[in-house]
């Protein structure tokens, strides 16, 4: 049962398509899902979403799953990460998107912060067990009640999702479709540490709107994103972008650069998201010329300080739009000037560039008296950014209504446009993880005497680990059992072979 309010929600969103095209196509699977998952692609029109969205509520609610809980998904580039999602919103739920290389000990962490009280994962991603990974982190918080799951093979005491999805239960329960309530939940890192940032639909919703206003993509598009939506930006960039634009969502895991091509070309896809070094590749490789449905490309940006020194976008078919994201604080979006080169961003409000009304909702850019470069709008959440009170203090810090990225700025003087120069202190960024340089020195320690885990700079990702050990076989074993991701793991890899 629906009880409306007047802000939309995405999935109001999601049913006015419905209601006017049903049988229109709706989700696209990559179509070399079986070698990630071992599952088979699926395509869904519109309906058949529909049935599996209600299917998949039914099971969170019968679950026993209380309103505006919190329920906690990492699944890969797939349509069962769009089908969850709504699903839980469908069922009145909160969701926290968790990235796919956090392993045990980034769950945990998570899942306490937010209290959820369920999550949801797949039997293997490439093949790695993450439904292992989600129960061995569910014992280890508390307030988890359920542990479900995509895919064969799950582990004894996961529920199968699948099941739901074969079996559908008619169970529903009433929901108010607010949009100034919550509706994920993801994850930044600041200088004063690791912190949730919750967000409602209607911050969502702006920011998907600033990427279509700047870019003016035409109804009933067929997107593909190539972007993980583990964040703000990757959520915007898919799930809103999509329901806004009432296509086809096409999916693509990444990355393999045949198959996505495959993908464009068989599918006819007219705009790509994609980090913006793979646009960059793209254009080295003059990949626009072999794919003729192709007329934008979304670059997303995770180190936006290197926009302004990138190569020039040659296409004169596909227009790219360059997207600086700031972690999870915010976004905003330029195309490309006529000759390639990236556009000028000049103080204030953002928005589409023949559309002065439409600035508001993309919201504001500023510069701060200490030279860093702030963030104020819709799609901005202050509240979750207010730094904690001086130690030993009882002030309340006063309320403000924007976000310092803490990046550093300043202003052209010759164009007025502001140039950011350099990342936040303190944080390192790799390609879509944010850490404090304390924190890897703290793991180092872990190791012993003479381990050393470091950020050193990359060109394209904004930093790249490096460690060195004793015995390096031995601090990856050491940070395999202490439950770290990937990216550290691999930092210790040995590098006396050149392949």
């Amino acid at each position: 049962m629906i009880q409306t309010s007047v802000s939309p929600t995405l999935d109001v969103l999601f049913r006015r398509i419905l209601g006017r095209k049903p049988d229109a196509l709706a989700l696209i699977d990559p179509i070399n899902k079986k070698r990630i998952t071992g599952q088979p692609p699926r395509r869904l029109t519109f309906a058949q979403a529909d049935r599996a969205i209600s299917a998949l509520a039914a099971h969170f609610i019968e679950a026993g799953l209380p309103n505006n809980s919190v329920i906690a998904v990492q699944l890969p580039n797939t349509v069962e990460l769009m089908l969850a999602v709504l699903a839980a919103h469908r069922a009145g739920l909160v969701v926290a998107v968790f990235p796919l290389l956090w392993r045990q000990a980034e769950l945990t962490v998570a899942l306490n912060r937010t209290g959820a009280r369920a999550i949801v994962t797949t039997g293997k991603i490439d093949g790695i067990s993450h439904a292992d990974l989600a129960m061995n982190a569910a014992a280890e918080a508390f307030s988890i009640r359920h542990v479900c799951g995509f895919g064969a093979d799950l582990p004894e005491g996961m529920a199968s999702l699948e099941a739901a999805l074969e079996n559908p239960s008619s169970t529903t329960r009433a929901v108010v479709e607010d949009g100034r309530k919550a509706a994920i939940i993801s994850f930044d890192v600041t200088a004063d540490g690791f912190r949730p940032i919750p967000r409602t639909h209607l911050h969502l919703i702006a920011g998907g709107l600033t990427l279509s206003l700047q870019s003016e993509l035409p109804q009933g598009s067929i997107l593909m994103s190539a972007f993980t939506p583990t964040s703000f930006a990757g959520m915007t960039s898919s799930l809103v972008l999509w329901l806004l634009t009432g296509g086809t969502l096409a999916l693509h895991h990444p990355f393999d650069s045949e198959v996505l091509e495959q993908q464009i070309r068989e599918q006819s896809c007219g705009t790509l998201v994609v980090p913006a070094q793979m646009a960059l590749r793209m254009a080295e490789i003059d990949l626009a010329s072999r794919l003729p449905s192709l007329r934008n490309v979304f670059a997303l940006w995770r180190a936006p300080e290197q926009v302004s020194s990138s190569p020039v976008w040659a296409s004169e078919q596909v227009v790219l739009t360059d997207i600086y994201l700031f972690g999870e604080a915010g976004m905003f979006g330029a195309r490309r000037t006529e000759d390639g080169s990236p556009a000028p961003i000049l103080p204030g409000r953002q928005g589409s560039p023949h559309d002065a009304a439409a600035a508001t909702i993309a919201g504001e850019v500023f510069l701060t008296p200490k030279g860093t470069l702030a963030l104020r709008g819709a799609m901005v959440t202050p509240a979750a950014y207010t730094p904690p009170p001086p130690s030993g203090s009882l002030v309340t810090q006063p309320p403000r209504d924007f976000v310092d990225t803490e990046y550093a700025a300043r202003l052209d003087r010759s164009t007025g446009a502001i140039c950011i120069t350099s990342p936040p202190s303190g944080i390192m960024a790799v390609g879509g993880y944010r850490f404090l340089s304390g924190e890897l020195q703290e793991w180092a320690r872990r190791l012993g005497q003479g381990a050393l885990l470091t950020a050193l700079p990359d060109r394209l990702s904004g930093h790249r680990l490096a460690g060195r050990a004793h015995d390096n076989a031995r601090a990856r074993a050491a940070l395999n059992a202490l439950g770290l991701n990937p990216l550290m793991v691999e930092a210790f890899r040995d590098r006396t072979n050149p392949a």
